[in-house]
């Protein structure tokens, strides 16, 4: 399932994606915030979490999408943003997102997290979402408070990076379906 916005393609993950893939990750600059990716971000990480994707995009009752976000300009990967932990029951979610260093600072980032919203509060009918920021990362957090994200409370100690090896706190955002601010 592809979404589209103004400047990209939110898509499935394919195995040509690889080489962009480990040039985003493979940065400890963009790899430190994501507590379950490694650094170096080698490429048998990348063709694992390409077969995982694709296994997902199988499943008949999706709990997860997994989207790679292609830049239309350049017809590139420029990052990856996620809608899991999906519960149709409470009719919520979790998730994140990243972006490639080179790619950071123009609008990109907001712009795929704010479609991932749309389509959890309009297509999927989610009545709430979740998410975590480490500590350390406050332009994720602003960014989240522009859609209307509160800070919900802080995990201390909640989960150890593979990056970079520290143990980090976990900020939780919450965001209402009636909170939403949409751009």
């Amino acid at each position: 399932m592809n979404l589209e916005t103004k400047r990209l393609i939110l898509r499935e993950w394919h195995e040509k994606d690889i080489p962009d893939l480990i040039e985003g990750l493979n940065n400890l600059n963009v790899s430190k915030w994501l507590a379950m990716v490694s650094y170096p971000y080698t490429l048998q990480e990348a063709k694992n979490w390409i077969s995982y994707c694709q296994q997902e995009v199988l499943k008949t009752e999706r709990n997860s999408y997994e989207w790679a976000i292609e830049l239309k300009s350049e017809k590139k990967i420029i990052g990856g943003v996620t809608l899991n932990k999906i519960n149709k029951l409470h009719q919520t979610a979790g998730g994140g997102i990243w972006i490639s260093e080179k790619y950071q600072g123009h609008g990109y980032g907001r712009e795929a997290f704010g479609e991932r919203i749309r389509f959890a509060f309009e297509d999927l009918n989610l009545r709430r979402l979740e998410n975590g920021v480490l500590e350390g990362n406050p332009s994720s957090l602003r960014m989240q408070k522009k859609f209307g994200y509160q800070v919900e409370g802080v995990k201390r100690k909640a989960l150890l990076c593979r990056a970079d090896g520290k143990i980090k706190d976990e900020t939780i955002t919450g965001l209402l379906k009636e909170a939403w601010i949409r751009e």
